[in-house]
């Protein structure tokens, strides 16, 4: 390969609008499972906020003709592509040969490059390995993308009709901050996106098929406001995304999905956004200044496990799936939440008594607090850890309602309260 000197920045014209972005992971160990991409979730989250439409994710093995076919569809399809991984020195690193030959050219080595090198093994006092230059490479379209945490520089490549390559390394603890400092701001110059807003609801109490259900299909169907259901561990969740439209605004769009939504989930909402169940109690208890105690039984310290970090948590008392379980009647489970509520000197006291019944669990759990007390029986879906700990969500369910005085709709099918939830 001949020598030349290339300007190793981003700068470059500015190119058309990036709307659509695809996203390809390379490497062979993803495809076999060695390895758990996480750039792909990531990177697509981030265009997705940033108003990008993400067509695709695709983990590709490391053969030069598979990938480069994925870059030249991709190309085709996309304002942006956006690769991770094949960026290392040795030959089944293959990124930078399949962009070679989608865009029809050929690498050579940046002398820029070969020097910042060769400078990384001289301060180490270590000889440079001849086969790293390969990481020199650029091709005549392509600016090199610098990395401060490696030795694997991105691509950014112009294509014709304003389309746009990206090719970043691997190693999260390389591509995010390349991906930050470098690439997402020279985006963002290009047009990146459109305006969008996007908010979640969390739910509990209400499987996701009996969300869509009450949603209705003509609301999931449009097309702006998107509305999409999720089944999480912890929850289900309603996502709202809106883009400007005829004159209005994004952010009033999503204002009036929310509305219709809350009309018909109101009460089954317990967050928004990305809020976890111990941040949403603590939030609930900070505001009304109290301490929490918490007992529970037949859980396997489910709720421990789930909001054990409470800054407002005075105790728990945790008694295992096969310990000694007290009488599950309402009566006993309530007495027991206010006992240790007294005991312990706190403002609110939570008890929780969870045992199998059938193929599910049935969970009676019980707040005690200045206001007063309320005490449930409910059946969770599916026996074993997993109903255990729906037996635990909805100990924090029934909670978080006492402390924010929300009123809970009553699933119509009780046992399968939890169903599509993973």
């Amino acid at each position: 390969m001949s020598a030349r000197s290339t300007n190793a920045s981003t700068e470059s014209a500015a190119t058309n609008p990036i709307l659509t972005a695809e996203i390809l992971s390379i490497g062979s160990e993803l495809t076999v499972g060695g390895t758990r991409d996480t750039n792909a979730g990531e990177l697509a989250r981030e265009l997705s906020d940033a108003g990008v439409a993400v067509l695709r994710l695709t983990a590709l093995p490391d053969d030069l003709d598979v990938v480069a076919d994925a870059f030249r569809q991709s190309t085709q399809r996309a304002h942006l592509t956006l690769s991770t991984g094949g960026l290392g020195p040795t030959p089944d690193d293959l990124t930078r040969e399949a962009i070679a030959a989608v865009c029809g050219e050929f690498p050579a080595v940046d002398d820029r490059l070969e020097a910042w090198l060769r400078e990384l093994w001289f301060r180490r006092g270590m000889p440079f390995p001849e086969i790293n230059l390969k990481q020199a490479w650029l091709i005549p379209s392509a600016k090199a993308i610098p990395n401060r945490n490696g030795t694997a520089p991105g691509w950014w490549v112009e294509r014709p009709g304003g389309r746009v390559i990206v090719a970043l390394p691997g190693p999260p603890r390389e591509m995010r901050p390349m991906w930050r400092d470098a690439v997402l701001p020279r985006l963002h110059k290009c047009g990146l996106g459109v305006e969008r807003v996007t908010r979640t609801l969390r739910l509990w109490g209400v499987g996701e098929s009996q969300a869509a259900d009450l949603i209705g299909e003509a609301v999931l169907r449009r097309a702006n406001p998107a509305v999409a259901t999720y089944a999480r561990s912890d929850s289900v969740d309603v996502r709202i995304s809106a883009v400007g439209e005829n004159g209005r605004d994004a952010a009033t769009i999503a204002s009036e999905a929310e509305a219709a939504i809350r009309a018909v989930l109101g009460g089954f909402v317990w967050g928004t956004g990305d809020i976890g169940w111990a941040e949403a109690i603590g939030r609930a208890l900070a505001d009304l200044d109290r301490t929490l105690v918490v007992a529970e039984f037949g859980t396997g310290g489910a709720f421990a496990a789930l909001c054990g970090e409470l800054p407002s948590l005075v105790r728990m008392t945790t008694t295992g799936a096969a310990g000694k379980l007290p009488p599950d009647d309402e009566q006993t489970v309530s007495d027991l939440a206010d006992a240790v509520r007294r005991d312990a000197g706190a403002d609110v006291g939570l008890a929780i008594c969870a045992r199998p019944q059938g193929g599910d669990t049935s969970a009676v759990v019980a707040v005690s607090s200045p206001e007063g007390s309320v005490v449930e029986r409910r059946t969770v879906f599916q026996g074993g850890p997993q109903g255990r700990a729906r037996a635990a969500l909805t100990g924090a369910s029934i909670l978080l309602q006492h402390l924010t005085g929300a009123t809970e709709r009553t699933p119509t099918e009780p046992a399968r309260e939890a169903e599509g939830v993973r």
